[in-house]
C-alpha cells in the first residue's frame, strides 16, 4: 500500500479531532456566554461540526470497505473512527440537552467540565498527530495517560457539580436537569477516553 493511501487513515483522524475541538471550544463558549434566548441559534451551529464528523466517519467506511490492505488492522480503525465521532456526538448532546430544558443559568462547574473536555479534544489532535508513529509508541502513551488524567478530573468535577446544585436548590426539576447536563458531560469526557484506549490497543497490539 502506498504512503498516500496510508495518509488518507491518519489525516482523517486528525480532520475529525480538530472538529472535536471546534465543538468543544463552541461548548466553552456557549457556557460562558449563556443566553437562553439563542438557544435554537447555538444548537444548530453546534450540529455543523458534528455534521463534518459524520461526513469524515462515512468516507473512513467507504476506504475501509474497498482497502485491499491497511497501515493498521481494518477493524480497529473502524473501531478508532466510531469512537471518535461519538466525542462529537456527545458535544452536540451537551446543547441539546440544554434546548430541551432550558436551564435559566449555568454553574460553575459546569464551565469547569467543558474546559476540561477541550483539553482533552486538543489531546486528541495530539494524539491523531502521533498515531503514525505507532510501532514507536512513547509519545503516544503519555498522551494516552494524560487523557486518562483529564477524564478523571472530569469525574471530580460531576461530583462536585451535581453535589452543590443538590445543596443549592430545592428545585427538584432543576435538580433534575443538571443531573442530565452533567451525565452528558461526563460522557464527552468518558469518549475521549474511549479514543485513547482505542489508541492504546492498537499500540499493544503493534508492539
Amino acid at each position: 500500500m502506498s504512503k498516500k493511501t496510508d495518509a488518507f487513515y491518519f489525516e482523517n483522524f486528525s480532520e475529525v479531532a480538530e472538529l472535536c475541538v471546534k465543538a468543544a471550544s463552541y461548548l466553552v463558549e456557549f457556557l460562558s456566554d449563556y443566553n437562553p434566548s439563542l438557544l435554537l441559534e447555538r444548537m444548530e451551529t453546534m450540529h455543523t461540526f458534528e455534521h463534518a464528523a459524520d461526513e469524515k466517519k462515512h468516507a473512513m467506511s467507504e476506504a475501509l470497505a474497498k482497502a485491499f490492505i491497511t497501515p493498521i488492522e481494518r477493524e480497529d480503525l473502524a473501531e478508532l473512527s466510531g469512537n471518535l465521532d461519538e466525542v462529537a456526538d456527545n458535544i452536540e448532546e451537551v446543547l441539546q440537552c440544554f434546548y430541551v430544558d432550558e436551564p435559566a443559568s449555568v454553574t460553575a462547574e459546569s464551565v469547569a467540565l467543558a474546559e476540561k473536555i477541550l483539553a482533552c479534544c486538543k489531546a486528541l489532535v495530539e494524539l491523531f498527530l502521533e498515531l503514525p508513529n505507532f510501532k514507536k509508541p512513547q509519545k503516544l502513551r503519555e498522551i494516552v495517560i494524560r487523557i486518562s488524567d483529564l477524564e478523571e478530573d472530569c469525574d471530580k468535577l460531576y461530583l462536585e457539580g451535581y453535589r452543590n446544585i443538590k445543596h443549592a436548590s430545592s428545585d427538584v426539576l432543576e435538580i433534575l436537569c443538571w443531573r442530565k447536563v452533567y451525565d452528558y458531560l461526563e460522557r464527552c469526557a468518558d469518549a475521549c477516553e474511549h479514543v485513547a484506549d482505542s489508541v492504546d490497543k492498537i499500540v499493544m497490539k503493534n508492539s
